[in-house]
């Protein structure tokens, strides 16, 4: 299976993770990766159940992401999942 891949400045190969999904159940909508998303990939939605307020965050523009996973990186609770592009 080959995946699209780049190079670092310094020429090594990289291979871009791109995000997939955000485990609901786990997100606690801290919203750490949203502020470090400079693509604009995310949403925050809340949840009004039994009188009490829960907010997570979902994938908004998938499109926009550039797989560089700063978001997972950020996340307290790690609910992303990423995978690379297949070529």
């Amino acid at each position: 299976m080959a995946y699209i891949t780049g190079l670092t400045k310094s020429k090594k190969e990289w291979t871009p993770q791109f995000i997939t999904a955000i485990d609901k159940e786990v997100c606690i909508g801290c919203g750490r990766c949203y502020k470090v998303c400079a693509m604009d990939v995310l949403a925050y939605e809340e949840v009004d159940e039994d009188d009490s307020a829960k907010a997570y965050m979902t994938i908004g523009k998938e499109g926009n992401c550039i797989g560089c996973q700063a978001c997972g990186r950020t996340c307290p609770k790690k609910c992303f999942s990423f995978a690379p592009l297949e070529a």
